[in-house]
Protein backbone atom coordinates (compact mmCIF):
# COMPACT_ATOMS: atom_id res chain seq x y z
CA UNK A 1 0.00 0.00 0.00
CA UNK A 2 0.62 3.53 -0.56
CA UNK A 3 2.65 5.44 2.03
CA UNK A 4 4.32 2.13 4.12
CA UNK A 5 7.34 3.07 5.74
CA UNK A 6 9.84 0.33 6.92
CA UNK A 7 12.91 0.81 8.88
CA UNK A 8 16.16 -0.40 7.73
CA UNK A 9 19.21 -0.50 9.84
CA UNK A 10 23.03 -0.66 7.73
CA UNK A 11 26.62 -0.82 8.44
CA UNK A 12 28.93 1.90 6.91
CA UNK A 13 31.92 0.22 5.12
CA UNK A 14 35.23 2.03 5.01
CA UNK A 15 36.18 -0.82 1.80
CA UNK A 16 34.90 -0.80 -1.62
CA UNK A 17 35.57 -2.66 -4.53
CA UNK A 18 34.46 -6.28 -6.32
CA UNK A 19 36.65 -8.07 -3.99
CA UNK A 20 35.31 -6.57 -0.78
CA UNK A 21 31.65 -7.08 -2.43
CA UNK A 22 32.54 -10.74 -2.80
CA UNK A 23 33.39 -11.15 0.71
CA UNK A 24 30.07 -9.38 1.91
CA UNK A 25 28.00 -11.73 -0.48
CA UNK A 26 29.70 -14.55 1.04
CA UNK A 27 28.69 -13.74 4.71
CA UNK A 28 25.45 -13.17 3.58
CA UNK A 29 25.52 -9.16 3.04
CA UNK A 30 24.76 -6.79 0.87
CA UNK A 31 26.51 -3.98 -0.53
CA UNK A 32 25.34 -0.74 -1.64
CA UNK A 33 25.23 2.71 -1.13
CA UNK A 34 22.93 5.55 0.11
CA UNK A 35 22.69 9.01 -2.13
CA UNK A 36 21.79 12.05 -0.32
CA UNK A 37 22.09 15.58 -0.02
CA UNK A 38 25.53 15.33 1.13
CA UNK A 39 28.29 12.36 0.45
CA UNK A 40 27.14 9.25 -0.99
CA UNK A 41 27.64 6.66 2.48
CA UNK A 42 28.84 2.78 1.11
CA UNK A 43 27.26 0.31 3.30
CA UNK A 44 25.93 -3.38 3.91
CA UNK A 45 23.32 -4.77 4.99
CA UNK A 46 22.09 -8.56 5.85
CA UNK A 47 19.88 -10.10 2.77
CA UNK A 48 18.00 -11.37 5.18
CA UNK A 49 16.83 -8.25 6.08
CA UNK A 50 16.97 -6.22 3.00
CA UNK A 51 14.32 -8.90 1.79
CA UNK A 52 11.99 -8.25 4.54
CA UNK A 53 12.12 -4.51 4.01
CA UNK A 54 11.49 -5.17 0.26
CA UNK A 55 8.55 -8.09 0.11
CA UNK A 56 5.88 -5.29 2.89
CA UNK A 57 2.56 -4.29 1.12
CA UNK A 58 4.44 -1.61 -0.84
CA UNK A 59 7.19 -3.83 -2.41
CA UNK A 60 9.92 -1.47 -3.95
CA UNK A 61 8.04 1.52 -3.58
CA UNK A 62 8.43 1.01 0.27
CA UNK A 63 9.76 3.97 1.84
CA UNK A 64 13.08 2.88 3.67
CA UNK A 65 13.68 4.57 6.72
CA UNK A 66 17.75 3.54 6.86
CA UNK A 67 19.24 4.01 9.88
CA UNK A 68 23.54 3.52 9.54
CA UNK A 69 25.43 1.90 12.49
CA UNK A 70 22.27 2.29 14.61
CA UNK A 71 22.44 5.58 15.27
CA UNK A 72 19.73 8.20 15.89
CA UNK A 73 19.36 10.14 12.72
CA UNK A 74 17.44 8.23 10.39
CA UNK A 75 17.50 8.83 5.87
CA UNK A 76 13.78 8.62 4.54
CA UNK A 77 15.16 6.66 0.91
CA UNK A 78 13.46 4.73 -1.80
CA UNK A 79 15.54 2.28 -3.86
CA UNK A 80 17.13 3.77 -6.73
CA UNK A 81 18.59 0.53 -8.64
CA UNK A 82 18.94 -3.36 -7.54
CA UNK A 83 21.33 -5.67 -9.54
CA UNK A 84 20.40 -9.69 -9.62
CA UNK A 85 22.43 -12.33 -9.98
CA UNK A 86 21.46 -13.85 -13.33
CA UNK A 87 21.61 -17.48 -12.36
CA UNK A 88 20.51 -17.78 -8.85
CA UNK A 89 17.88 -14.86 -8.57
CA UNK A 90 19.53 -13.39 -5.35
CA UNK A 91 19.85 -9.30 -5.20
CA UNK A 92 23.65 -8.59 -5.59
CA UNK A 93 23.94 -5.04 -5.08
CA UNK A 94 21.62 -1.86 -3.96
CA UNK A 95 21.36 1.93 -4.37
CA UNK A 96 19.38 3.73 -1.94
CA UNK A 97 18.39 7.56 -2.86
CA UNK A 98 17.39 9.77 0.15
CA UNK A 99 14.50 11.56 -0.65
CA UNK A 100 12.43 14.89 0.94
CA UNK A 101 8.80 13.19 1.65
CA UNK A 102 7.27 16.75 0.30
CA UNK A 103 8.50 16.60 -3.01
CA UNK A 104 7.48 14.67 -5.91
CA UNK A 105 9.74 11.76 -7.08
CA UNK A 106 9.24 9.63 -10.26
CA UNK A 107 8.62 5.86 -10.05
CA UNK A 108 7.96 3.13 -12.52
CA UNK A 109 4.48 1.09 -11.40
CA UNK A 110 3.15 -1.99 -12.60
CA UNK A 111 -0.20 -2.23 -14.50
CA UNK A 112 -2.57 -5.23 -13.27
CA UNK A 113 -5.04 -5.81 -14.70
CA UNK A 114 -8.20 -7.60 -13.53
CA UNK A 115 -11.69 -9.12 -14.80
CA UNK A 116 -9.66 -10.68 -17.33
CA UNK A 117 -11.64 -14.26 -17.27
CA UNK A 118 -15.16 -12.34 -17.64
CA UNK A 119 -13.93 -10.69 -20.93
CA UNK A 120 -16.21 -11.37 -23.71
CA UNK A 121 -13.19 -11.52 -26.09
CA UNK A 122 -11.48 -14.27 -23.23
CA UNK A 123 -14.72 -15.92 -23.25
CA UNK A 124 -14.74 -16.34 -27.14
CA UNK A 125 -10.99 -17.83 -27.76
CA UNK A 126 -9.53 -14.31 -28.10
CA UNK A 127 -6.14 -14.08 -26.87
CA UNK A 128 -5.37 -10.94 -23.90
CA UNK A 129 -2.43 -9.52 -24.45
CA UNK A 130 -0.49 -6.51 -21.99
CA UNK A 131 2.34 -4.97 -24.20
CA UNK A 132 2.60 -2.43 -21.41
CA UNK A 133 2.98 -3.82 -18.10
CA UNK A 134 4.85 -0.53 -16.15
CA UNK A 135 3.77 2.91 -16.54
CA UNK A 136 6.27 5.98 -15.41
CA UNK A 137 4.56 8.16 -12.85
CA UNK A 138 4.87 11.54 -10.48
CA UNK A 139 3.69 11.41 -7.14
CA UNK A 140 4.94 11.93 -3.54
CA UNK A 141 7.46 9.29 -1.92
CA UNK A 142 4.67 8.25 0.30
CA UNK A 143 1.80 8.56 -2.64
CA UNK A 144 3.50 6.22 -5.26
CA UNK A 145 1.00 3.57 -5.49
CA UNK A 146 2.20 -0.29 -5.54
CA UNK A 147 0.35 -1.19 -8.71
CA UNK A 148 -1.97 0.52 -10.76
CA UNK A 149 -5.32 -1.52 -12.02
CA UNK A 150 -7.02 -1.60 -15.42
CA UNK A 151 -10.32 -3.44 -16.15
CA UNK A 152 -10.41 -5.51 -19.16
CA UNK A 153 -13.86 -7.10 -17.92
CA UNK A 154 -16.25 -5.67 -20.95
CA UNK A 155 -13.05 -6.05 -24.07
CA UNK A 156 -14.22 -7.76 -26.60
CA UNK A 157 -12.25 -8.98 -29.73
CA UNK A 158 -10.53 -6.72 -31.50
CA UNK A 159 -11.09 -3.90 -28.51
CA UNK A 160 -7.83 -2.47 -27.19
CA UNK A 161 -7.35 -0.50 -23.82
CA UNK A 162 -4.63 2.74 -23.64
CA UNK A 163 -2.94 4.34 -20.83
CA UNK A 164 -5.95 7.05 -20.74
CA UNK A 165 -8.40 4.05 -19.71
CA UNK A 166 -6.13 2.82 -16.42
CA UNK A 167 -7.92 4.12 -12.75
CA UNK A 168 -5.04 6.69 -11.42
CA UNK A 169 -5.47 7.99 -7.93
CA UNK A 170 -6.13 12.29 -8.09
CA UNK A 171 -2.66 12.46 -6.51
CA UNK A 172 -0.41 10.61 -9.10
CA UNK A 173 0.67 12.15 -12.41
CA UNK A 174 1.52 9.87 -15.62
CA UNK A 175 4.50 10.96 -17.25
CA UNK A 176 3.92 9.15 -20.47
CA UNK A 177 1.67 9.44 -23.60
CA UNK A 178 -2.32 8.25 -23.00
CA UNK A 179 -2.49 6.90 -25.98
CA UNK A 180 -0.06 4.44 -25.68
CA UNK A 181 -1.56 0.59 -25.38
CA UNK A 182 -1.77 -1.04 -22.63
CA UNK A 183 -3.79 -4.14 -23.11
CA UNK A 184 -5.53 -5.87 -26.53
CA UNK A 185 -8.04 -8.67 -27.13
CA UNK A 186 -7.28 -10.73 -30.48
CA UNK A 187 -8.55 -13.31 -32.56
CA UNK A 188 -7.87 -17.21 -31.59
CA UNK A 189 -4.40 -18.30 -33.64
CA UNK A 190 -6.42 -20.42 -35.63
CA UNK A 191 -9.21 -18.11 -36.79
CA UNK A 192 -6.32 -15.92 -37.74
CA UNK A 193 -4.80 -18.73 -40.07
CA UNK A 194 -7.66 -19.86 -41.46
CA UNK A 195 -8.72 -16.82 -42.92
CA UNK A 196 -4.97 -15.97 -43.93
CA UNK A 197 -5.13 -19.58 -45.33
CA UNK A 198 -8.44 -18.95 -47.13
CA UNK A 199 -7.01 -15.64 -48.78
CA UNK A 200 -4.25 -17.23 -50.13
CA UNK A 201 -6.20 -19.77 -52.13
CA UNK A 202 -8.77 -16.94 -53.15
CA UNK A 203 -5.24 -15.40 -54.91
CA UNK A 204 -3.77 -18.64 -56.41
CA UNK A 205 -7.50 -19.23 -57.76
CA UNK A 206 -7.51 -15.59 -59.50
CA UNK A 207 -3.98 -15.95 -60.68
CA UNK A 208 -4.62 -19.61 -62.05
CA UNK A 209 -7.69 -17.73 -64.25
CA UNK A 210 -5.94 -15.04 -65.39
CA UNK A 211 -3.45 -17.67 -66.67
CA UNK A 212 -5.81 -19.69 -68.06
CA UNK A 213 -7.49 -16.49 -69.82
CA UNK A 214 -4.02 -15.89 -70.89
CA UNK A 215 -3.05 -18.82 -73.05
CA UNK A 216 -6.74 -19.03 -74.02
CA UNK A 217 -6.28 -15.98 -75.99
CA UNK A 218 -2.54 -16.54 -77.37
CA UNK A 219 -4.03 -20.60 -78.81
CA UNK A 220 -6.99 -18.40 -80.59
CA UNK A 221 -6.70 -18.84 -84.36
CA UNK A 222 -5.54 -15.54 -86.67
CA UNK A 223 -8.30 -13.71 -88.31
CA UNK A 224 -7.80 -13.59 -91.90
CA UNK A 225 -6.87 -10.34 -93.39
CA UNK A 226 -9.29 -7.73 -94.43
CA UNK A 227 -10.48 -7.99 -98.22
CA UNK A 228 -9.14 -4.07 -99.33
CA UNK A 229 -5.89 -5.13 -97.83
CA UNK A 230 -5.42 -7.73 -100.09
CA UNK A 231 -6.86 -5.88 -103.07
CA UNK A 232 -3.69 -3.61 -102.16
CA UNK A 233 -0.92 -6.64 -102.11
CA UNK A 234 -2.14 -7.60 -105.39
CA UNK A 235 -1.95 -4.02 -107.02
CA UNK A 236 1.38 -3.60 -105.63
CA UNK A 237 2.86 -6.80 -107.40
Amino acid sequence: MAGERTKLTVTARERVGSREAKRLRREGLIPGVLYGRGKPVAFSVPERELRRALTGAAGLHSILDVEVDGGDKTHASILKEYQVDKIRGHITHIDLQEVRLDRPITASVTVHLTGGESAPGVKEGGVLSQPLREISVEALPLEVPEHLDLDVSQMGIGDTLRIADVHVPESVKILEDLETVVATVTAPTRAIEAEEAGEAVEGEEAAAEGEAAAEGAAEAPAEPAADGAGDQGTAEA
